[in-house]
């Protein structure tokens, strides 16, 4: 460590990794030391762009190779934005290598390949964190809190969400979330690991003890081996009778929508993977009111909104920062945080067994840990 700040290196010249750029330069307690692309060249590509959008002081260096930056004792953590397919063996090298590791998600392309990453970080005493920004917003306390409170939704019965976007034509024809080989859960990956978080957060990471899941339509560019869930729909039901349904689609504009139901009342949070723009955040408990007298129906509206004073990006205290700022103050601590690891594997549990349950005609697929 330098000076009380994590060095990173980053694995990759992904698109999502020019928001982390920001995101480690408003940490305060992290620097970007070197940038790894398949070519020296590209590496100095990402570095001269994102350095004309938001200049960091100490310039990265750029390497062709990621080997190379797994070599560096001027590293003390990497970000893997690599594609799905490419990301066990990295993670595990990085691991071994004594490095810290930040991975995008979905995290692997299966279960079995997730417990070796995981097993890796955890023989090396290195913090293992997924890539879920809002798990690091204000709002999800917020959240917690009026969810506990006995009062706003009481005994939660019901979990609904939705995360979406209507893919253009030329992302079908050549995106890698559209090939099997790069991504091969699809939208079920890029998308459901949102959704199915979101539920787990809400059961305080209960898994269910069974899914089905349902493949409403595939696709695969044309070097792609096999089709990948383009549109996709999951059901999750708990030990204690709550119920939770997911929907994720390349083919539906954008939505991130959070439903959740009790006996007294509900909650509603209409962007919870990537906040509206602005200074705060927010979400609504709803108590309706139904009365009957005589001939007269009445349906009373009682509406809270719960305001959270938080930037919804580029900012000292957006999600995005808060989860580097996190990640660095572990990393410097030594003292990994096995919460973050359990999480991602919980999520990739639920979200294999919803794929399993699709391939197989979407029959029932009891989850174990």
């Amino acid at each position: 460590m330098s000076e009380g700040r994590c060095r990173w290196g980053i694995l990759g010249a992904a698109e999502i990794a020019r928001k982390n750029w920001d995101s480690i330069r408003l940490s305060g307690n992290g620097v970007i030391t070197a940038v790894a692309s398949r070519s020296q060249n590209r590496a100095q590509q990402f570095i001269d762009d994102c350095q004309s959008s938001r200049p960091v002081e100490d310039l990265p260096e750029a390497i062709g190779g990621y080997d190379e930056l797994l070599q560096r004792d001027d590293i003390d953590a990497v970000y893997i934005p690599l594609p799905t397919g490419l990301r066990k063996d990295w993670v595990i090298k990085a691991a071994q290598a004594g490095k810290h590791v930040m991975c995008e998600k979905p995290c692997a392309v299966s279960v079995a390949d997730l417990k070796e990453m995981i097993g890796a970080c955890r023989e090396n005493n290195v913090q293992f964190m997924d890539g879920v920004m809002y798990m690091h917003s204000k709002r999800l306390s917020e959240l917690r809190n009026v969810l506990e409170d006995g009062e706003s939704v009481g005994q939660l019965k019901r979990i609904q969400t939705h995360f979406s976007f209507c893919a253009p034509e030329e992302f079908i024809r050549g995106n890698i979330r559209v090939s099997s080989e790069l991504e091969p859960q699809g939208c079920v990956g890029d998308l459901g690991w949102y959704t199915i978080r979101m539920s787990l957060f809400a059961m305080n990471y209960e898994l269910p003890q069974q899914v089905v899941g349902r493949q409403l339509s595939q696709y695969g560019r044309e070097d792609s081996p096999s089709p990948v869930p383009m549109e996709f729909s999951g059901e999750l039901l708990f030990a204690n009778g709550v119920s939770a349904g997911f929907y994720n689609s390349f083919l539906t504009e954008h939505q991130q929508l959070v439903h959740l139901s009790g006996t007294k009342g509900n909650i509603t949070l209409n962007d919870f993977v990537l906040p509206w723009l602005g200074s705060e955040l927010s979400f609504e408990v709803n108590n309706a009111a139904f009365a009957a007298t005589g001939c007269e129906f009445v349906m009373e509206k009682h509406t809270t909104i719960h305001n959270i004073s938080e930037y919804s990006n580029n900012a000292a205290d957006a999600q995005e920062t808060n989860l580097f700022r996190t990640f660095n103050s572990l990393a410097l601590s030594g003292k990994p945080d096995s919460f973050w690891s359990d999480v991602s594997l919980k999520t990739q549990i639920v979200m294999d067994a919803c794929l399993e349950s699709s391939r197989n005609g979407s029959v029932p697929v009891e989850v174990h840990y």
